[in-house]
């Protein structure tokens, strides 16, 4: 490993005079902030770009976030994309009840002198035409302006909804009197599903928490922007892609660019083991498993755990469950930086719930290869937090879900799922054991509700696959952003 420019050169690479040989690749640097749910689709986009364009990429990345899992996807990459980490910032003055928003904020505010170095240096040894920045990085946009990097652009891992909520977010912070959890009447912006305040984003709940004003931030610097490149597609959010393409003065231009979501195709060995939760999935019956996972980051309090075992238990369905220890010691996001479970979480189970769905289901501690399990044709359903990638995985796969949203835009993402598309069934609040059987059993077999929601994510499933085709929708985003990048670039 070498250091460069102030960060460390994770992989990759070649010497200076041959990147700055004529006819040089065009190269964009992206900087993503913490979290594997920002890391995946902006690796994906790099990977797009290279395959597609030729372009090279460089992922700069955060000290906070150097864990195991995040270090094994970097090596992974194709060698057109290399990685670089951002020196360790200090952010022992904060408290430590600081919420991640304000954490992954405070750390690129804060980085901005060593970013700026780094993207000086990679406009000397690259083709650097462009600069993109995701969801919390938008303050990186001065490193960008101060190391002469023209085309800066906004990556937004998540959906059109979430985003035209913080685009509006300075004008409702003026007009919303209170807290968004205590309005009567539901949130109503243009060409979104109304979403019921206690459903908007948990950074958003509580106004004298630095992290609203953080937000609120945010949804001015998204303005700077040359572009905003989105990991959504216009079939499952038809009215606020059509809203967000009438162009608005002030607002960059808005292009919906997704699904991004891992392959396996790259990391396939034809001579490792296959994954037991997979040979296990080999003897069930077609769309007769739900999966139940709540992310890499998220885990339930030991009550919910219980009730969700008893629920699927209820339900009489097939399941195979990533179960991790409950989260009563801190945050349902407490698994946020790491995906480990903290302790074994067997022990948390009700009595002889494992011995009694032994024949019917299968617990994994921790971890399992999601896309695999997705691809599976015995997977019929998924039980999910909400988490848009998790979302734009499951509708890649044609798998309907059973919508349970623990923390970030993921209660909204509910709502939109819900309510808007009709491509999931929430299980309320309350959590009850019935009511968890109740929405298992209508996704997997229902025919009623359950029906509805399996046709309609078969429908998206085509519509995905058809926008990321040559000419299709996604596609054709993709390329007018690199045109402009390329056409009159940064060179």
């Amino acid at each position: 490993m070498d250091e460069a420019n102030g960060g460390v050169l994770c992989r990759g690479g070649g010497t200076a005079e041959a990147e700055a040989e004529p006819g040089r690749p065009p190269h964009v640097a992206m900087l993503v902030t913490p979290g594997m749910g920002h890391l995946i689709p902006l690796a994906e986009l790099a990977k797009r770009l290279a395959a597609r364009h030729g372009a090279t990429a460089t992922l700069i990345t955060f000290a906070s976030t150097a864990s195991a899992t995040q270090r094994a996807f970097l090596a992974s990459l194709p060698p057109a994309i290399t990685s670089l980490s951002l020196p360790p910032v200090d952010l022992s003055d904060l408290p430590p009840s600081a919420a991640i928003e304000t954490l992954m904020s405070e750390e690129c505010a804060r980085a901005v002198p060593a970013l700026t170095a780094i993207l000086s240096g990679l406009k000397n040894t690259t083709r650097l035409v462009a600069f993109v920045a995701d969801l919390f990085g938008a303050d990186s946009f001065d490193a960008a302006a101060a190391a002469g990097v023209a085309r800066r652009c906004l990556f937004f891992p998540t959906n059109l909804h979430v985003l035209t909520l913080i685009l509006h977010l300075p004008e409702l912070d003026a007009s919303v009197p209170g807290e968004f959890r205590d309005l009567a009447e539901p949130v109503r912006l243009p060409g979104c599903v109304p979403i019921p305040g206690p459903d908007i984003l948990s950074p958003l709940q509580d106004k004298s928490d630095p992290c609203y004003r953080w937000m609120v931030h945010h949804g001015r610097r998204y303005r700077d922007a040359e572009a905003i490149l989105v990991n959504s597609f216009d079939a499952v959010e038809p009215d606020v892609a059509r809203a967000l393409r009438a162009p608005e003065p002030g607002r960059p231009p808005v292009y919906a660019i997704g699904p991004l979501i891992k392959t396996d195709a790259a990391d396939v060995d034809t001579d490792a083991p296959r994954e037991a939760c997979l040979e296990w999935l080999d003897r069930q019956p077609p769309r007769s498993v739900i999966f139940v996972s709540f992310g890499s980051g998220g885990s339930l309090p030991a009550e919910q755990m219980r009730e969700l075992a008893l629920g699927l238990e209820l339900s009489g369905q097939r399941f195979l469950w990533v179960v991790r220890s409950p989260s009563d010691e801190g945050a349902v996001n407490a698994n946020y930086y790491d995906a480990e479970s903290k302790r074994d979480p067997l022990p948390y189970l009700p009595q002889g719930f494992v011995e009694r769905t032994k024949e019917v289901g299968l617990l994994v501690p921790s971890w399992a290869p999601q896309i695999k399990v997705l691809a599976h044709e015995a997977t019929g359903g998924f039980l999910v937090h909400c988490g848009w990638n998790s979302v734009l995985e499951s509708l890649a796969h044609g798998v309907p879900m059973v919508a349970w949203p623990l923390f970030a835009e993921q209660r909204q993402n509910a709502v939109v799922l819900s309510e808007g598309v009709g491509a999931a069934i929430r299980v309320p609040d309350t959590k009850r054991r019935e009511e968890i059987a109740a929405a298992v059993r209508e996704v997997m077999a229902g025919e009623g509700k359950g029906a509805e929601v399996r046709a309609k994510v078969a429908e998206l499933q085509k519509a995905a696959a058809e926008g990321l085709r040559e000419g299709g929708a996604a596609t054709t985003a993709l390329d007018e952003v690199v045109r402009k990048w390329t056409g009159g670039g940064d060179d």
